[in-house]
C-alpha cells in the first residue's frame, strides 16, 4: 500500500481519458447520471471529489453492481495518498436470489481472486477490502474485524425501507462525528410507489431531524442524496422515532 501511495503522490490525478474509459467499460455505472460518449462519470465525479475534499481515513460502501462507486471513491483515496475502503456485498444476483434481494445484481463478487483483479485494474487492490456478507452480518462483526470508524459511507444495498434504515443507523453507530453518508437511488419513484424501494421514504424520515442532519438530494438519473451528520449519537434520536 505504501508504494501505491508514493506513486499517487507523484501522479495525484487518476482521471485521465484512458481511466475514464476503463471505469465506464469495466465498473459499469448503473443510474449515476453518466454519459459514456462524452466520458462523463456523472455522480462518479461527485464521489471522487468528495473523497479528495474530505480526505477520509475510512470509506464504507454497501452494495455495488459492478463496482462503480467503489472505484470512484477508491481512486479518490489513491490520489489522496491515504485512507482505506471497506466494500460489503453478498454477491446476490436477480436470477439466483430474486428482485426482493437485489436490483441489477449479477453475482460479480463471488471469486476473491477475480474481485482483487477487478480493483487491481485501477490500482486499488491494496486499498479496497471486500467482505462477502450481508450488511447486517458485517455490522455484527464490525468490532471483531477491528475496523476504524467511518468517515464517509455509500449505501446502495437492499433498497427496501427497513434495510435502508438499518444500514443508515448502523453506519451512524460506527461513524465519526461529522460523517457523510451517500444514498444511491433516491429518485426511483415507481419502485417507491410499489414499495419495492424505500430510499426516498427514509430520507423524508431523516429530514425531520434538522438539528441532526443536513441533506442534499441530486434528482438526476436514479438519484443520489448526500447526508451530513451534525451530532454524535444521532442514531439514538433518529432510530427512536423511525421504527
Amino acid at each position: 500500500m505504501l508504494e501505491s501511495y508514493k506513486t499517487a503522490a507523484q501522479n495525484p490525478f487518476s482521471l485521465n481519458p484512458s481511466v475514464l474509459r476503463d471505469i465506464l467499460r469495466h465498473a459499469r455505472p448503473l443510474g449515476h447520471h453518466e454519459d459514456a460518449e462524452s466520458l462523463n462519470l456523472g455522480f462518479g465525479f461527485l464521489y471522487y471529489g468528495l473523497v479528495r475534499a474530505l480526505r477520509p481515513r475510512h470509506v464504507l460502501v454497501i452494495g455495488s453492481g459492478f463496482g462503480f462507486s467503489v472505484t470512484c471513491l477508491g481512486l479518490g483515496l489513491k490520489d489522496n495518498g491515504s485512507g482505506e475502503l471497506t466494500f460489503v456485498d453478498p454477491s446476490f444476483s436477480v436470477l439466483k436470489n430474486g428482485p426482493l434481494h437485489t436490483v441489477g445484481g449479477t453475482s460479480q463478487w463471488d471469486d476473491p481472486k477475480q474481485v482483487k483483479a477487478r480493483f487491481a485494474r485501477f490500482g486499488l487492490d491494496q486499498i479496497v477490502t471486500h467482505h462477502k456478507l450481508r450488511s447486517e452480518d458485517f455490522f455484527r462483526r464490525y468490532d471483531q474485524l477491528k475496523l476504524a470508524q467511518i468517515d464517509l459511507a455509500f449505501i446502495d444495498g437492499n433498497h427496501a425501507y427497513e434495510h435502508v434504515r438499518h444500514d443508515f443507523i448502523n453506519v451512524l453507530k460506527t461513524a465519526r462525528k461529522n460523517c457523510y453518508i451517500l444514498l444511491h437511488d433516491s429518485n426511483i419513484y415507481l419502485r417507491e410507489m410499489l414499495r419495492h424501494a424505500g430510499v426516498k421514504r427514509w430520507l423524508k424520515q431523516v429530514s425531520k431531524h434538522k438539528e441532526l442532519v443536513e441533506i442534499m438530494d441530486f434528482p438526476f438519473a436514479s438519484g443520489v442524496a448526500l447526508v451530513r451528520v451534525l451530532r454524535n449519537n444521532a442514531w439514538k434520536y433518529i432510530d427512536s422515532t423511525s421504527s
